[in-house]
């Protein structure tokens, strides 16, 4: 189908791998990479030799943690994203040699290695524990990483979401992933009308956690294309709480329904691939060409087993540029820069200078 449609001039795409089908997957199961023994003890030693419980996750630097042995896996693992699939399951984390606080810094110092973090909400913090804190997901305020909800498919705020696994759900908690390209390519071959419709800005609130220099909502169309490869961005929990925000345009009956195939296609068994995070897994997703959810879980009622994971959004060095509609949301739309994640209300100067030091170390640049 690829191949059809790039002859026909209706979209195009640098990766064909993002392309990707269950089917496809099951065949070729090279995006799950298993750390080995060596690879595990290394990571073990750099945390537990830097480790200091009166440091914040700001105080420390790239060049403290040496990865050793995971160094090229964890490398090999984001080429994978950035130019195959679009997503990895990394397994086989020292998880069981660490404590949760141990476990967070290891999550931490492969993000210094790989990215410059981003801000992931109100309070501008930049590693969230993904776990059940009650939060209401369905609200003008809602996140669906504090709750236990089950989420829409939807993209992070930013270039590569990192999620590690350090406890799991009594029940429930399934991930899903679905290539947004292979999804794009169904809706070019089933509706070219709504696939053109989904080319035209759509308005997403920004949940009441907006910086001072930005509005409550933003346009950013669901589908773009930059140099010849197809991105995505897309949230309809958003999307519906844009709708009661004053200025924001009610939606055509056009935009509903190519939205509402959009959703159907992501969760068709073909495109929609389904797995459970095990502790000491880590995912790593490309947001622009894979989109992602889960199901709604049940926890333990001993915290010490509850369920318990870890998400940094980061902006890799190598990234590509953007389509100039993602500017609204992303800040800067300029390849390999420091952009994307929510901002908050709670910037200052230490995450400037944190995010200064992350980029110097990386050879990035801060966007203005």
């Amino acid at each position: 189908m690829m191949d059809r449609l790039q002859r026909e001039g209706r979209m195009s795409h640098a990766n064909t791998r993002a392309a990707w089908t269950v089917d496809s997957l099951n065949a070729d199961p090279s995006w799950i990479i298993t750390m080995d023994d060596n690879a595990r003890r290394d990571l073990t030693n750099a945390v537990r030799k830097v480790a200091d419980p009166d440091r914040t996750l700001f105080d420390y630097r790239r060049g403290e943690f040496d990865l050793g042995a995971a160094g090229p896996v964890i490398a090999a693992a984001m080429r994978e994203t950035r130019d195959g699939t679009g997503f990895v399951l990394l397994r086989g984390l020292p998880r069981d040699g660490l404590t949760q606080v141990e476990f967070e810094l290891l999550t931490w110092a492969i993000g210094l290695h790989t990215g410059v973090a981003r801000p992931q909400g109100k309070t501008s913090h930049f590693m969230s524990a993904v776990r059940d804190a009650g939060t209401v997901y369905r609200s003008g305020k809602g996140r669906g990483y504090s709750s236990n909800a089950e989420l829409d498919f939807h993209t992070d705020g930013a270039d590569i979401v990192l999620l590690t696994c350090y406890n799991v759900a009594k029940s429930g908690g399934m991930s899903m992933v679905s290539s947004s390209v292979t999804a794009y390519e169904i809706l070019v071959a089933e509706r070219p009308d709504l696939a053109e419709t989904l080319h035209l800005p759509f308005y997403f609130s920004r949940q009441q956690e907006q910086a001072p220099d930005e509005g409550p909502f933003y346009p950013n169309p669901i589908y773009a294309e930059q140099d010849g490869r197809l991105f995505s961005k897309w949230n309809r929990n958003r999307l519906r709480t844009a709708q009661a925000i004053e200025g924001v345009p009610p939606l055509t009956a056009s935009q509903s329904e190519a939205v509402d195939l959009l959703d159907d296609i992501l969760r068709r068994p073909s495109v929609m691939h389904t797995m459970y995070l095990q502790p000491g897994d880590m995912q790593i997703l490309n947001n622009h060409v894979t989109l992602h959810s889960r199901t709604e879980f049940e926890d333990h009622d001993d915290p010490a087993l509850k369920r318990c994971l870890f998400r940094l959004w980061l902006a890799p060095p190598d990234s590509v540029a953007l389509p100039e509609g993602w500017k609204p949301f992303y800040r800067s739309v300029a390849p390999g820069t420091v952009r994307g994640g929510i901002v908050g209300q709670a910037y200052d100067e230490t995450r400037l200078a944190f995010e200064r030091r992350a980029a110097a170390d990386l050879g990035m640049r801060v966007a203005a």
